[in-house]
C-alpha cells in the first residue's frame, strides 16, 4: 500500500477555518468523494482556494507534488481540508494512564523536578493502594523509576520526598493543543501558527 495512504498527513478545518484533527489521504478522499468537504489549494503566496471534488481532480498534478493514481490519472493528495458543515471544536479528555499522567506533568518527575527520559518514568500512587489509595489522577502522579521503587509502600511524608504539585485531573483541550506537524507539511503552520497571515478566496 502506498505510504501516504497511511500517514495521518492532512488537517482537517472545521467551518470556521479552525483546526480540528489530521486524517489520512484516504479520509481526506471520502470526505471530498462525499460532498463534506473541500480541499485547499494553497499558493506559495499564501492565498488559499477551496476547491470541491470536481474542481480539485482537474488541478495539474506536478512530479513533485503528493499523488494518488486513480482510474483516470493521478490526482494531487491535499495537505488540508475544509469541512462543508461541521462547525464546532471537539475537546479532547487526555485518557488515564502513563502517557497521560506524562502529558499532564509536563515529563517531570513530581518529586525531583527532573526531566525524565522515555522509559524512566513510573505512575506512583502518592498514597500507596496498600494503605488504601486509588488508581485515579487525584493520587497518582509520574516518578523517576528510582524514586518510586525507594519509596515503595510509604506516603511522600515518610519517604522524605515533597510533590512539586497536588495533582489533580486535567482539563479537556480543544483539538488544536495536541495537533502536531509532525510530517512537516508547510502548509499546516498556516492553521496551527495563529500568526499565520492567509488570504482566502470561496
Amino acid at each position: 500500500m502506498n505510504p501516504h495512504l497511511v500517514l495521518r498527513s492532512v488537517l482537517v478545518l472545521n467551518r470556521q477555518w479552525l483546526a480540528i484533527d489530521a486524517i489520512t489521504p484516504a479520509e481526506a478522499f471520502s470526505h471530498l468523494c462525499a460532498g463534506s468537504a473541500r480541499a485547499l489549494e494553497i499558493s506559495a503566496g499564501e492565498s488559499i482556494r477551496p476547491l470541491d471534488w470536481s474542481a480539485w481532480r482537474e488541478l495539474p498534478v506536478l512530479a513533485s507534488t503528493r499523488q494518488i493514481g486513480t482510474p483516470a490519472g493521478p490526482v494531487r493528495i491535499p495537505s488540508v481540508v475544509l469541512l462543508n458543515c461541521f462547525a464546532r471544536v471537539p475537546l479532547h479528555v487526555p485518557r488515564f494512564g502513563l502517557r497521560g499522567l506524562w502529558q499532564r506533568d509536563g515529563g517531570l518527575c513530581q518529586y525531583t523536578g527532573r526531566k525524565l527520559q522515555p522509559g524512566e518514568g513510573d505512575i506512583d500512587h502518592v498514597l500507596p493502594r496498600s494503605r488504601g489509595g486509588g488508581t485515579s489522577w487525584e493520587n497518582c502522579v509520574l516518578a523517576d523509576r528510582a524514586v518510586n521503587r525507594r519509596k515503595g509502600a510509604k506516603t511522600p511524608q515518610e519517604a522524605g520526598l515533597r510533590l512539586l504539585r497536588q495533582p489533580v485531573a486535567p482539563r479537556p483541550l480543544p483539538a488544536i493543543a495536541l495537533l502536531r506537524n509532525l510530517h512537516n507539511v508547510p502548509e499546516w503552520e498556516l492553521f496551527l501558527n495563529p500568526s499565520g497571515n492567509r488570504e482566502a478566496t470561496a
